[in-house]
């Protein structure tokens, strides 16, 4: 056997024994591109949406929405936090809806106690309120607008209408 047939035999084995390679190319060529393109969609796809998260930042002003929260309200020592704040608004405008059975007294007690935690509240996130200068309706249409602000702000409070409107059925 000479040089070139031993090298012809050689090509040959290697032929046959690369042969189910090709065959698995050639039968999974739709799934390997498939996989391929899955994946640069999927990666356009986070790029786009990284790009329009920017751009809702640049136009909103993300950073002026908390430009006005004092950061050292925080760190006081004696100080509620928000998570003690929005319990007890919680807990407390729970309270204050279903008080159909109960005295006059406590109701207000629990009124009070309720805009003395939304003064909290808002002197904690920066929010302009005026419960303590009001009387009557219009301390409740105030009650009504701070409860609205600490809302946006991401406080969730009890829905009053809800309840409301539960019980008079």
């Amino acid at each position: 056997m000479g040089l070139g047939q031993g090298l012809l035999l050689a090509l040959a084995i290697l032929a046959v024994c690369c042969l189910p390679a090709v065959f698995a190319l050639i039968f999974c060529a739709d799934e390997i591109i498939d996989r391929f393109a899955c994946g640069w969609a999927e990666w356009r796809e986070q790029r786009r949406e990284r790009r329009t998260i920017a751009r809702l930042d640049r136009a909103i002003e993300a950073e002026a929405l908390t430009r006005d929260i004092d950061l050292t309200e925080f760190e006081r020592a004696g100080r509620r936090s928000l998570e003690q704040l929005a319990a007890d608004l919680r807990r407390l405008g729970g309270h204050r809806l279903a008080a159909a059975d109960r005295s006059v007294v406590w109701h207000g007690a629990v009124i009070e106690a309720y805009d003395e935690r939304l003064r909290a509240a808002c002197h904690a996130l920066g929010i302009a309120e005026h419960l303590a200068e009001l009387n009557g309706v219009d301390r409740e249409i105030e009650r009504v607008r701070v409860e609205g602000l600490l809302h946006a702000a991401g406080l969730t409070l009890p829905a009053a209408r809800a309840a409301h409107h539960q019980r008079h059925r």
